[in-house]
């Protein structure tokens, strides 16, 4: 029975993998999509955001945020290219343009000294713009001398991420009452590491194996590689060509963390939309396994964030009770915004499948964690009325629940209350 399972799957995969058109297009349009995880936040054109009902005014933000773009962490992810493509170099095998990429992962390379996993000048701009339109677009939550918990887990790029944003509020309004921390004691629930759901996406890397399989080719890495080197035989014998490819493309992918590297247009001649929809895709589809609401792993890799969830919910209910104006910003990493995006059910985002091939059709990674990623849970209330509405921003945009409501995008705080503490209790 277990064989026959994979083989379900692995058919599944190959008969769908050619339903890619819509995200193609997307692609198309802007191939920096493409990077997914590494998508730097796109803050440009941001959508007008629905008045309250009368009468209501916000005086609570619930907040957790990603860190802002960042150097690539692994240090391979910088040598493999250089390594692979001086291999050729030293061979007389490369192309024109395989001559200008190896110049330009060189200097990537040099540049990323000492820096690897640390934020960018991009990634703080990026927060310092959130604040800004946070503050902008709230004002009467940081009115006076509002209270604000700012907490980060304790990777230096996060508790950097947290101090562009608050540095930002405190200049808007120097009565805040900012506190700030990064501790270990907060990690439970700002990063926890369940092991319960690493061992479930263990289970599920064969199906992603032949997915990664069919999309690469050896016909398909052959027609890649030639852009670069000169001689087939040659990268036959001596290039890893999926591991030069895909780090390659990280770094492609990264360059726009960084505005060092403005103009220097990597995409052109390397990657085309085919292959960019083709490293996406793959890269959706393990990010699915790790934090979609999915059978594959017993749906345990958005449930391994309840606990955030959890003092999301302990966070409002006290700032209900204090009254007064306040926010609570929580400051981390994507693989915590994107599995409690699926266990909140935003956006559709609780997707459940077994079906990789299809999976670009409903699921897509790159709407819910770019560089600097965020949930805005906003809170509002009414003089005279116990009744409090929420309103949820994905990345400054509207967010949907799996909830009747009669003020769309507007939720009764009681029901979507209700609705997270089944969803924690439910898995």
């Amino acid at each position: 029975m277990k064989r026959l399972f994979w083989f379900v799957i692995a058919l599944a995969v190959v008969a769908g993998i050619q339903a890619q058109n819509s995200v193609r297009e997307v692609f198309k349009e802007n191939i920096l999509r493409s990077a997914n995880n590494y998508y730097a936040y796109p803050d440009k054109d941001l959508p007008k955001l629905t008045p309250a009902p009368e009468g209501y005014k916000p005086f609570f933000m619930n907040h957790y945020g990603r860190h802002g773009s960042r150097w690539l962490i692994n240090p391979n992810d910088y040598i493999i290219p250089v390594e692979q493509l001086a291999k050729g170099e030293r061979n007389g095998k490369l192309t024109k343009r395989g001559k200008e990429v190896l110049e330009a992962c060189r200097l990537m390379l040099a540049a990323s000294e000492k820096r690897l996993g640390e934020l960018s000048d991009v990634g703080a701009e990026q927060h310092q713009g959130i604040a800004r339109r946070m503050f902008q677009n709230f004002p009467e939550i940081w009115e006076g001398d509002a209270t604000v918990d700012a907490r980060s887990t304790i990777v230096i790029r996060c508790i950097l991420s947290m101090l562009n944003e608050t540095d930002m509020l405190k200049s808007l309004n120097p009565n805040l009452r900012i506190t700030i921390d990064a501790s270990e004691h907060d990690m439970y629930y700002m990063n926890y590491h369940d092991t319960v759901a690493t061992n479930a996406q263990r289970l599920t890397r064969p199906i992603v194996d032949k997915l990664r399989d069919h999309i690469f080719t050896d016909k398909k890495l052959e027609r890649m590689t030639s852009r670069l080197f000169n001689d087939k035989k040659f990268v036959r014998d001596s290039i890893d060509s999926f591991k030069f490819e895909n780090t390659l493309f990280d770094v492609v992918s990264n360059m726009q963390s960084h505005h060092a590297f403005d103009g220097m247009d990597l995409y052109s001649g390397v990657f085309s939309v085919d292959d960019a929809t083709d490293f996406w895709t793959l890269n959706n589809a393990r990010w699915y396994t790790y934090a979609g609401n999915t059978p594959l792993t017993n749906y345990t890799g958005a449930l391994a964030r309840r606990h955030l969830l959890r003092n999301f919910v302990e966070a409002a209910d006290a700032a209900i009770i204090k009254g007064g104006n306040s926010a609570v910003l929580r400051f981390g990493h994507e693989s915590v915004v994107l599995p409690v995006v699926c266990l909140m059910g935003l956006n559709g985002m609780d997707y459940s499948t077994t079906d990789l091939s299809s999976l670009s059709d409903h699921w897509r990674s790159y709407e819910v964690f770019p560089m600097a990623a965020n949930i805005q849970m906003v809170y509002y209330r009414k003089p005279g009325s116990d009744d409090i509405l929420v309103k949820i921003l994905l990345n400054e945009h509207e967010a949907t629940l799996p909830l009747d409501t009669d003020c769309a995008p507007y939720y009764h705080w009681t029901d979507v209350r209700r609705h997270f503490i089944n969803r924690i209790v439910e898995y």
